[in-house]
């Protein structure tokens, strides 16, 4: 199923209804046209009858998922702070400017050679505003 244009969706609840009655989700083929309607509707001004139809539907998607998709395994501390690195635009010798130490202790935690310190994962959880949790190894 292709969905319109934000602006070309229906404005009512009744009439988005009409293009998909919300209904558990049991299959790929459903799944798979509830997120198109979600992605098609999200990080847009919606009205009040667009917005509870996007909730409605984001919430069927996130039960079939939860029911059906395997729960993702925890990344290692190490992959954590590579990825808010790269999502920071941050280098090796930055994260060794954020933990205070040179740059080739931070290559080092980088590439597995050294533990991160409780020092060093506190200031990082600090810095990336992320649980300390997500650092352990």
């Amino acid at each position: 199923m292709k969905t319109a244009a934000p602006t070309a969706l229906p404005k009512t609840y009744a009439d988005l209804v009409a293009l998909q009655v919300p209904r558990p989700i049991h299959d790929r083929t459903a799944y798979d046209n509830a997120v198109e309607i979600v992605h098609t509707l999200a990080g847009f001004k919606l009205n009040r009858d667009q917005d509870d139809y996007l909730q409605l539907m984001a919430k069927l998607v996130e039960d079939y998922e939860h029911e059906t998709l395997p729960e993702p395994a925890p990344a290692a501390g190490i992959e954590t702070l590579k990825f808010l690195l790269a999502e920071n635009d941050l280098t090796a010798d930055d994260l060794g400017r954020i933990l205070g130490v040179n740059r080739s202790i931070a290559y080092r935690i980088l590439k597995g050679a050294r533990n991160l310190t409780a020092a060093h994962i506190k200031k990082l959880s600090a810095r990336f505003a992320v649980s300390a949790d997500l650092l352990l190894a």
